[in-house]
């Protein structure tokens, strides 16, 4: 069998995809201070056996990563062969299987010179990372949103590996490549790409699990609520929203209190529970009035949580317990409070209103709102678009010979055609 089939094992054992790996490798370059050039291409080359013995800081990086010296991954100086099995006797401990569950994002120490790790670092990540969310929020479900995320996560543990600091530090450390991971959760949560989703939420909670911060623990299982919710499993969204409304953050501050409480009511709309919806609503409404509107808290959910979100929740809740009439009148409140930053917010709700609308029978209406969601980019991401398609196909049965429906067909067909 050719090629470096140890280092496969490895990154295989470890999670690793191409592209994760050359992530991971990239931002422990950064962190000691080198441009990160690693692309899926260069992973490939070390694993065809084409590139047999890598740069030297990409072997530091690599030896960093596993743990390891870099010719127990497979590569030699030798030209003649690259070794097939890993040697007998004589190894390193293998990496435990906590820091196996937390690969590709989670760098153990660095056998390089070690730098002092302060506060100024977290800062600075966090000024990077919001930077990621307010792209987050205008245009959602990006694979490119989801790399940045999943790369500054890396940039925190390279940090970690390549530094020495205090265990506040350390701590702050592991929540931003915690929040991190969850914002690449989320992101693919938003573009549909489950398993990828499921793959970050287990990395994020056992780095929160290091942090500390049942904050950071919060978001994570909340996203992992709603992940589940979108997956169509209300029974796990429930349990694991469950888990974030217990946390101490959730009775300490009413707006995470209110947060869980309104992700809970969307989650009770898939099983038809109208009284659980209105309880929630309630509830997520009463803790929201509680919250005190200066007090100090993450940018992640400041950034997006208000009574807009909540009506927008709201919304999805009615929606899918057949409540047209209040879905409709949730929909306008949550358009009119919107921040004009929330353009993918605005498109989801446009959408659901369209919806809500049709299940009413307002055909031109309907057919009008959904017209009006800008076609690019909003208008492409991910749940927009399916939306859309679950629209068209709902106004199909509801009145296939319509006048309205012939003017949303033409209406798609100049849209795909031309979709400037």
């Amino acid at each position: 069998m050719g090629g470096n089939q140890i280092l496969k094992t490895r990154m295989a054992e470890s999670g690793f995809t191409q592209a994760e790996l050359a992530e991971a490798v990239n931002a422990d370059l950064r962190a000691a201070g080198y441009e990160g050039t690693v692309s899926d291409r260069t992973v490939r080359n070390w694993l065809t056996g084409k590139t047999r013995w890598p740069h030297h800081r990409q072997r530091a990086a690599l030896e960093a990563l596993f743990n390891c010296p870099v010719t127990e991954l497979g590569f030699t100086t030798q030209g003649d062969r690259t070794p097939t099995a890993p040697p007998q006797g004589g190894v390193r401990r293998p990496v435990s299987d906590t820091v196996r569950t937390i690969r590709p994002t989670v760098a153990v120490p660095s056998l390089g010179p070690r730098q002092r790790v302060g506060l100024g670092d977290v800062e600075r990540l966090l000024a990077k990372f919001a930077l990621v969310i307010a792209d987050d929020h205008r245009y959602g479900g990006k694979l490119t949103i989801e790399v940045q995320a999943a790369a500054l996560a890396g940039e925190a543990l390279a940090l970690q590996a390549r530094g020495t600091a205090s265990q506040r530090v350390r701590s702050a450390l592991y929540g931003c490549a915690a929040s991190f991971t969850s914002s690449a959760m989320w992101a693919a949560i938003d573009g549909r790409r489950f398993d990828t989703a499921q793959r970050h939420f287990d990395r994020a909670a056992s780095l929160a699990a290091f942090s500390g911060d049942s904050t950071i623990q919060f978001r994570i299982w909340s996203h992992a609520g709603s992940l589940y919710r979108h997956m169509a499993r209300p029974v796990d969204a429930l349990a694991a929203n469950d888990v974030a409304r217990r946390l101490p953050i959730a009775r300490r501050d009413p707006l995470f209190a209110s947060l869980g409480h309104a992700r809970h009511a969307a989650i009770h709309g898939l099983t038809g529970d109208a009284g659980a919806v209105r309880q929630a609503v309630g509830h997520a409404q009463n803790a929201l009035l509680q919250a005190d509107p200066d007090e100090q808290r993450p940018v992640w959910i400041t950034a997006f949580y208000d009574q807009a979100e909540l009506e927008n929740l709201a919304v999805a809740a009615h929606l899918a317990l057949g409540d047209y009439e209040g879905a409709e009148a949730r929909a306008h409140r949550s358009l009119a409070l919107l921040r004009p930053e929330m353009r993918r917010t605005r498109a989801i709700t446009t959408a659901r209103l369209a919806r809500a609308q049709l299940g009413q029978g307002d055909l031109e209406p309907a057919v009008v709102t959904a017209m009006s969601i800008p076609a690019d980019p909003t208008g492409q991401h991910p749940r927009v678009t399916g939306m859309l398609h679950d629209f068209g196909n709902a106004l199909h049965l509801t009145a296939g010979s319509s006048p309205h429906t012939r003017s949303w067909d033409q209406y798609i067909h100049d849209g795909r055609r031309n979709p400037q």
